[in-house]
């Protein structure tokens, strides 16, 4: 009797051939992490055609051509945000952020603002004592007659 073991239709994709399509993976899950990296991905997008806008190449084309080549520039680069965070390894990834982000233990308002104020008090104190230790050993350095530089 042979046995009949079910196999998964999805064939692996690439990168380049995943930016060409036009199905989303996972579409439910991870959502909050994956919304926010398409943010990011596509302000950096905007970003760099926005510093393209200003250089030679750019602006040695016609007045009507550059608004066309940014508004493509600025297209391409929502299509590749979008596609970035569809490529099942990318995607799986952001999934697993947002599901580890759920589990994390947030403090409340009063517990930060106590945990703020010790850290503030630590460093303060901790200064402070360098503060004496460097007077002290210059103190003692210029008692002994030793120059140092600073």
């Amino acid at each position: 009797m042979t046995t009949v073991t079910k196999q998964d239709s999805a064939q692996p994709v690439g990168f380049w051939a995943s930016l060409f399509q036009a199905r989303l993976y996972k579409q439910n899950q991870g959502r909050v992490v994956r919304q926010v990296a398409f943010g990011v991905i596509a302000l950096l997008s905007a970003l760099a055609a926005y510093q393209l806008s200003n250089t030679g190449w750019l602006l040695s084309l016609s007045g009507s051509a550059q608004p066309l080549v940014l508004v493509a520039l600025v297209l391409l680069g929502l299509w590749v945000a979008f596609r970035v965070v569809n490529v099942p390894r990318f995607a799986d990834l952001l999934i697993s952020v947002e599901a580890e982000m759920n589990k994390v233990s947030w403090p409340s308002k009063t517990e930060l603002w106590r945990a703020t104020a010790v850290v503030i008090f630590v460093i303060f104190a901790l200064s402070f004592i360098l503060f004496l230790f460097d007077a002290i050993w210059s103190y003692l350095f210029k008692l002994l007659n030793i120059r140092y530089l600073g």
